[in-house]
This record gives C-alpha cells, sequence and structure tokens, in this order.
C-alpha cells in the first residue's frame, strides 16, 4: 500500500492506495490531467477572440494557484513570495541592475528552499515536492530580469540577435508577471517559455504575420489561420500513454535503487554492474519523457506553443517542447544528448549565463546548472564531468579542422 506523506491535498489517497503508488505522485498526475481539461476549456471558451487578456491573465492564474495549493498545500506559497519579492527587486532597484539582483535572490531562495527539504526534512527521498515547481519559476525570474534589461536598458546593437528578439520593452504588471510565473499550463512542470511568447499568445497574436512593405521600412501585420493542435496533442498524449507504460513495467523490474543494494555491490561482477546501470538508467528515463511531453501537450492544447510552418506547409508545435527523444535515445556524444534533453533549460543556461560572462562561461554555465538542479553532491560531479567532456570534445572538434 503506498502510504507516502504529502504535503499537498490528500483527497486522492484511495486512488493512491488502489494503484500503488505514492500520493504526491498521484497528485501530480491527476492535476496535470486536470489541467489538460482545462487547457482544452481555455482554449474553446476564453479564446482571445471572445475574451480580454486580463480575464485570459485571472484565469490562468487563479487555476495555476489552485494546483499548485493541491500539490503541495501551503508550502505553494514560495511560489508567490519568491515571485512578489523579485516583482518588487525590479520595480526598486531599476532596470540598469534588476537582472543582477534579481538573479542572486531567485537563485539563492530557491537553494536555500532545496537545502532545507534534502537536509532537514527528507534526505535521499526524492519526489514531487515543491522545489520543483520553484526551479522553473525560478527560470522565468532571472529570463525575464534580463530580457526587461535588454529591452530598456541596453542598446539596440550591443544585443544579440536572440536577445533582440527577447527583449521586452515595457515592465510588466503584476497581474502579467504573475500570470507568466504561475499560470496552470505551466506552474507544475513547465516547461520554461520566453515572456513575449506567453503575452503574445495571451492576447491572441500567435498567428499575426508582420510583412515588410514594397520600401523595406514600412511594415503590415496580417493573421493566419489558426491550426489547430489538436493532432499535436493526440500525437504527444500517445507518446505519454507509451512512456508511463513502460515506466511502470520495466522500472518495476529493474529498479534504479538496485544499483546501491549491497548485495549487488557485494557479489556483482563489474561488467553485470555497469551493464545493470546502463540498462536501469534507460528504464527510468521515461517517466521524464511522460512528464515533459504531458506538459507540453497541456499548452499545446490551450493554444500555446505553436512556432509556425514547415517547409511541407504543416503546422509546428514544439515552440516550447523540452526534448527530442529519438535524437536522445540515438545519441552519439554527451554534446548531442545535452543538446535534446532538457532543452528549454539549456537555452536558460546560455541566454542568462553564457552569453553574458566573459570570462570561463563553460564552466560559470556549468556550476550555476548544477547550483540549480539541487543540492545533491551527485549533481555537482555530474556537471564537473560535464564541464571536463564538453571541454575535451570542443578542443577534439577544433583539431580535427
Amino acid at each position: 500500500m503506498a502510504t507516502t506523506s504529502t504535503t499537498g491535498s490528500t483527497l486522492l489517497q484511495p486512488l493512491s492506495n488502489a494503484v500503488q503508488l505514492p500520493i504526491d505522485q498521484v497528485n501530480f498526475v491527476v492535476c496535470q490531467l486536470f489541467a489538460l481539461l482545462a487547457a482544452i476549456w481555455f482554449r474553446t471558451y476564453l479564446h482571445s477572440s471572445k475574451t480580454s487578456s486580463f480575464i485570459r491573465h485571472v484565469v490562468a492564474t487563479l487555476l495555476g494557484l489552485y494546483l499548485a495549493l493541491f500539490c503541495f498545500g501551503w508550502y505553494a506559497l514560495h511560489f508567490l513570495v519568491q515571485s512578489g519579492i523579485s516583482y518588487c527587486i525590479m520595480i526598486i532597484i531599476g532596470v540598469e541592475n534588476m537582472h543582477n539582483y534579481c538573479f542572486v535572490f531567485a537563485l539563492g531562495y530557491l537553494t536555500v528552499c532545496q537545502v532545507t527539504r534534502v537536509y532537514i526534512f527528507d534526505y535521499g527521498q526524492y519526489s514531487a515536492d515543491f522545489s520543483g515547481p520553484m526551479m522553473i519559476i525560478t527560470q522565468k525570474i532571472t529570463s525575464l530580469a534580463c530580457e526587461i534589461h535588454d529591452g530598456m536598458f541596453r542598446k539596440d546593437e550591443e544585443l544579440t540577435s536572440s536577445q533582440r528578439d527577447l527583449a521586452v520593452r515595457r515592465m510588466p504588471s503584476l497581474l502579467e508577471y504573475l500570470s507568466y510565473n504561475c499560470n496552470f499550463m505551466g506552474i507544475l512542470a513547465g516547461p520554461l517559455c520566453s515572456y513575449k511568447d506567453y503575452i503574445t499568445f495571451i492576447e491572441g497574436r500567435s498567428y499575426h504575420m508582420t510583412q515588410s512593405g514594397e520600401n523595406g521600412k514600412e511594415e503590415t501585420q496580417y493573421e493566419r489561420t489558426e491550426p489547430s493542435p489538436n493532432t499535436a496533442v493526440i500525437q504527444k498524449l500517445l507518446v505519454c500513454g507509451l512512456s508511463l507504460l513502460f515506466h511502470l513495467t520495466i522500472c518495476t523490474t529493474l529498479p534504479v535503487e538496485y544499483n546501491i543494494d549491497e548485495h549487488f555491490q557485494a557479489t556483482a561482477s563489474w561488467p553485470t554492474k555497469i551493464i545493470y546501470l546502463y540498462i536501469s538508467l534507460l528504464a527510468a528515463r521515461p517517466k521524464y519523457y511522460f512528464a515533459w511531453t504531458l506538459a507540453d501537450a497541456i499548452n499545446n492544447a490551450a493554444g500555446f506553443g505553436f512556432r509556425g510552418y514547415d517547409k511541407n506547409g504543416a503546422a509546428r508545435w514544439d515552440l516550447i517542447s523540452n526534448l527530442r527523444i529519438q535524437q536522445i535515445e540515438m545519441s552519439t556524444s554527451f554534446k548531442m544528448f545535452l543538446d535534446n534533453w532538457n532543452i528549454q533549460t539549456a537555452l536558460w543556461l546560455k541566454r542568462v549565463c553564457y552569453e553574458r560572462t566573459s570570462f570561463s562561461p563553460t564552466i560559470q554555465t556549468f556550476i550555476l546548472s548544477a547550483i540549480w538542479h539541487g543540492v545533491y553532491p551527485g549533481y555537482y560531479l555530474t556537471f564537473l564531468t560535464g564541464v571536463l567532456m564538453t571541454l575535451a570534445a570542443r578542443a577534439n572538434f577544433l583539431k580535427e579542422r
């Protein structure tokens, strides 16, 4: 019987007992399925053509906070505290330095919460907890602060093309800020999206195109036909189903925890340990495929995530997709794996760290990644090893050229 405690609602405890899964995991999955239905309703009845941006912001925020409260109880207040104090910093400090202050505060607040959870409450028991959503909110706070700094302080010629595209030219209202950080589509599992993309979606401008006039200076806007996300959502839900099935069947047979079993460590040969480690980790990945693909499907169901059309005229719904499963499983290098795993986090690291530091950007980026992920020693070992592998691969590439 699943008897693990939770900081959130215990309403689904009977279901947790029936499926033999921890209550916090059941709460997460049920809330995400509820968010999927809410996304369909949001797109159908609160479409930007039928209601105002204000109503869409309010509903998205309230639904998000309700889901957070259901999953994490009063620990969800951390989301509001972190967002609220960061917003005050943005207003008080000003656009010149607020990105630095927001970065230090948001990452520091996240780290304090992670230290408290891991070393004071339940070290070693990794489960769905409030620090997971805080990791996404931290990304959003720091990303937006940098984008406002770029748009309201720096000169256009100082910006890269991507920084220029993402630059925010006015200070968001408190409602817009909370909606971006805590909307129901991304409050539990993300993924990270840019503030401009989110506001464009809420205001119904996702399908507007800008076309230059004959003189190359005049610009006119026209609206494209809004494509349906239904096919993309169904495909991603099928991936979710297969990933969940694979995880529940294979992981039960090959649990990752068995790698540190005392009897296994004492009796198994080194080749056996290595093979089992590889296979058990292979079986563990589909739970991430499930969570991230479901999060992507939720956003798509609401109408968010449209990137444009490919060369064949098919609609692309991968604007905020977080992984490419085929490329991950077929990766032939550490870099290829990282490029296709947790894509939005990689973009965040690039935008807030790698592009903004002049001293050892690779090392600083990996250190930031380790701090953001948490305080387990394994994170630091993994990412510091990643620094060496990345630098070695880069040196080899330059040598071959």
